[in-house]
């Protein structure tokens, strides 16, 4: 027999293209540092190409008038509120749904528990290429799964599982992970770009196929995205993050795709050693272990989706030993503290450039919303002047460039979370308070047309 003729390529990781020598830029899509090496086999790649030019099957139609679109409808609620409301109402059927996080996330632990609260009434295959059936049936123990129609497999070949899927045709699969598994006619090990790539590609083919819903567990690298090529995120239905700090309990939930719903949404997870519990209100969870009378400390009101959250950012400043200044930002992007410090030095008149600046939002949340700009304002402020911000005050609104505050999204749904767990003043963008009844609210607003109008409040 005529051994293989293996070829080494490089393969961009983030749109596919194949490269036959290393170079640092990529010419289809002009990431830089994407190629990764892989290997090829020209025969069966040539024969694949042979096997196009025999007979071809004509392709069966549908008339979109006739074809049910009851989907939403019918979707299966998971038995976990804050992952269903990620989904956008529970999973479609048919839809392929991949799942990162960093090691230890917990991202096992979820899909298991979602396994136990539909076993009842669905059928489920959980296929693992990390852990044996004794180690996952350890972990039911533990969180309590009987496993009743659960199948559960130890297998990395794909067109294994695939002809499993076809001849059990099970209601939900599971697959952990996608690095772990290969396709036998692809020379490359398992994990590298051409085996995730193609894995994911046939295992999807074959749970659409059969309208079954197909969850995926993606490793993520150092960066912090999931391993493997972009394309992969591409051909799914749906993308879930798990996101947080290793240290913290909590979980957040986020969806970066999703064909059936909103990716504004998140839900919060709490970590324990019964397995995964749902945080129905994340506000209070995050408000928690908050100080009394320390200056440099604000609460803002956020806005996820269509949920309101309130949470707490931190800021310390200090004299700087050194000429240049340091400036650190956790749950915030770094860019924007060093904008809103020159937009406070500028038209507020308050010298930053002499002090180091340490900013901190509480709990591990990984903020993006503008309206948390005068919250980060006044809580630097508070820790310069050493003044302290009430702490039945919550404080929100966009601040831009000349130091003027603008509005911000549903300050209605902000509001009434606000007035909820029982905090008394909110300062806010004076053109949304006066578009609002004050009189519905028991609150003090107080509206504000730029920061030092804010800063006089204090």
């Amino acid at each position: 027999m005529a051994k293989d003729k293996l070829k080494t390529v490089y393969i961009c990781s983030a749109c596919g293209e194949v490269h036959y020598r290393w170079q640092g830029q990529c010419n289809a899509c002009k990431e830089w540092n994407t190629l990764v090496e892989d290997v090829i086999n020209e025969e069966k790649k040539s024969s694949a190409k042979q096997t196009l030019t025999g007979a071809v099957k004509s392709l069966e139609f549908s008339d979109l008038s006739v074809i049910s679109a009851d989907n939403d409808k019918n979707r299966i609620k998971t038995g976990i509120d804050e992952l269903d409301r990620v989904l956008g109402g529970g999973i479609v059927k048919g839809a392929g749904i991949l799942i990162g996080g960093a090691p230890g996330a917990g991202k096992s632990t979820l899909l298991l528990q979602v396994c136990g609260n539909l076993c009842e009434k669905y059928n489920i295959l959980y296929v693992s290429g990390e852990e044996s059936v004794s180690q996952i049936k350890l972990r039911a123990n533990r969180l309590g799964i009987s496993g009743e129609n659960i199948k559960i497999a130890t297998e990395t070949d794909v067109e294994s599982i695939c002809e499993s899927i076809r001849s059990i045709k099970p209601d939900i699969v599971v697959i952990d992970s996608i690095q772990t598994m290969s396709i036998s006619d692809i020379s490359s090990s398992a994990g590298s770009i051409t085996q995730v790539r193609e894995c994911t590609s046939m295992l999807l083919s074959a749970a659409k196929r059969l309208d079954i819903p197909l969850f995926i567990i993606g490793h993520v690298n150092k960066d912090g995205a999931i391993a493997g090529p972009k394309v992969m995120e591409h051909i799914v239905d749906t993308v879930l993050y798990f996101e947080g700090d290793k240290t913290l309990p909590y979980r957040i939930l986020r969806a970066s795709k999703n064909r059936f719903g909103s990716t504004n949404e998140i839900g919060m997870l709490d970590m324990s050693d019964k397995g995964i519990v749902e945080v129905k209100n994340p506000s209070s969870v995050l408000l928690n272990d908050r100080g009394q009378d320390i200056s440099g400390s604000c609460i803002t009101c956020i806005l996820e989706g269509t949920r309101p959250i309130l949470t707490e950012i931190q800021a310390l400043t200090a004299k700087t030993a050194f000429g240049t200044p340091r400036r650190t930002a956790s749950g915030i992007d770094y860019n924007r503290l060093n904008l809103l410090l020159a937009v406070l030095e500028k038209r507020a008149g308050i010298i930053t450039s002499t002090n180091d600046v340490y900013l901190n939002v509480v709990g591990g949340l990984e903020l993006e919303e503008p309206s948390i700009d005068l919250a980060i304002i006044m809580s630097i402020y508070s820790s310069m002047s050493d003044k302290i911000i009430p702490g039945d005050t919550v404080i929100f609104g966009e601040v831009g460039l000349g130091g003027e505050i603008r509005n911000v999204q549903s300050p209605d749904l902000r509001l009434k979370e606000i007035q909820r767990l029982g905090f008394k003043k909110v300062i806010m963008p004076d053109r949304r308070k006066s578009q609002i009844n004050a009189s519905d609210y028991d609150l003090e607003l107080y509206g504000v047309n730029n920061i030092l109008q804010a800063i006089n409040l204090i």
